[in-house]
């Protein structure tokens, strides 16, 4: 038989999702994949069930449903502070996974390099290698995950047709300045670069930090694309409602794309996430208190374990030290398995987040939990050195 494809030897299968599967056969809880164990909004769920009667259910227009896009528009315009047109500024997809490939392909051509953050989420890299394009990658340095604006700029000078960033990031948790975006975009102004950004977190943003959007400042609205989803804002993770956000020239060729990629997300489930769309600002309000008071519990409870991490300023993950734990020679992924087994608690290794060589003692933990749920899981670590000896 022909050769398959060759570009899968170069990125693995999902490390994250990897994970699930293993706290799935061991029984662990998951701390691995970001999703949370409690329910969207009660009217949301609501008018899904009236939606299962009455639909729709067929084909929607192919880039999103009509009063879905509509309610998009008010919610992001409204946070973004700008007007935006629900016929030529955004698409919804499958997802924000679906909205940043649809966009990677869109924006590049074969061999053209795509600068992006480490550490970084890991589909990322495995997205720019499947469009032939070279990931390049720029540190943020612990423990606030600072970069350096010259190492930016000499890559640009080598040439980059655009710059990836999720903000808030995953898995760091950095939240950038509206500073660091300035100096930022007025690089992508200067050397002619797109920039890409990931907003799933945008909501999930703690005190004394908060968001930016990129295509807000001046000169980036015509080479920003902003993706993002209802998963996290909503904690609907499983209806797989994404979009990208851009001006019509960008727009007219990511839709293009989508047509091909996905036809159209699912009709159902636009028309029963209008109403979280519509929901007033006290809404996010709210489910930003709610991470704020999951966040506290389990950063106190890692405190009185004793396992250090770093504080993220948004999104809700934390990046864990565990370094008093390894064993001489063990790998993060080997210690990530063995934890989950012996421990019952699941996390992610940190080298499938991480570009630089050497880092074998990070892992990623999420705490988008019930609190009872997080209770459970920080009672289960606190024996982890007994257990991990």
């Amino acid at each position: 038989m022909q050769e398959l494809s060759r570009k899968n030897a170069l990125f693995t299968d999902s490390v994250i999702r990897r994970m699930t599967r293993v706290a799935l056969d061991c029984g662990a809880i998951n701390l691995a994949q970001g999703f949370p164990d409690f329910d969207p909004p009660k009217a949301m769920t609501d008018r899904l069930a009236e939606v299962a009667h009455t639909g729709p259910h067929q084909y929607p227009i192919t880039m999103g449903a009509p009063n879905f896009r509509e309610a998009l528009a008010r919610k992001c315009g409204h946070f973004m502070g700008r007007e935006l047109d629900p016929n030529t500024d955004m698409v919804v997809t499958i997802g924000s996974t679906e909205a940043m490939v649809d966009t990677i392909f869109a924006l590049t051509n074969p061999g053209d390099r795509i600068v992006m953050f480490s550490p970084y989420f890991e589909n990322y890299r495995a997205q720019a290698i499947m469009a032939d394009c070279e990931p390049v990658f720029i540190p943020l340095v612990p423990p606030e995950f600072n970069f350096d604006p010259d190492i930016i700029e000499a890559e640009f000078k080598k040439g980059a047709k655009a710059i990836l960033i999720c903000n808030p990031s995953n898995p760091s948790g950095k939240v950038f300045t509206y500073d660091e975006l300035r100096t930022i975009a007025d690089l992508c102004i200067k050397y002619d670069v797109y920039a890409i950004m990931d907003e799933v977190y945008e909501h999930i943003i703690y005190e004394g930090h908060k968001h930016v959007y990129m295509n807000s400042l001046d000169g980036m609205w015509e080479r920003t694309v902003s993706c993002s989803s209802l998963s996290k804002t909503y904690s609907v993770t499983g209806w797989r409602l994404g979009y990208a956000i851009a001006p019509k020239p960008l727009m007219d060729r990511i839709k293009q794309y989508h047509d091909f990629n996905a036809v159209g997300a699912a009709s159902p489930l636009m028309e029963a996430a209008c109403v979280g769309l519509n929901m007033p600002d006290s809404y996010y309000e709210e489910f930003g208190a709610h991470y704020a008071h999951m966040k506290k519990l389990f950063t106190e409870g890692l405190d009185r374990i004793g396992i250090p991490y770093t504080d993220p300023q948004g999104a809700y993950f934390v990046l864990a030290d565990i370094a008093p734990f390894l064993k001489p020679g063990q790998s993060d992924v080997d210690f990530c398995l063995e934890m989950a087994q012996k421990v019952g608690v699941a996390c992610v290794p940190g080298t499938s987040f991480f570009n630089e060589k050497g880092i074998n003692n990070i892992v990623r933990v999420h705490f988008a939990k019930k609190d009872e749920t997080l209770n459970e899981a920080l009672e289960r670590l606190s024996h982890i050195k007994e257990k991990m000896g």
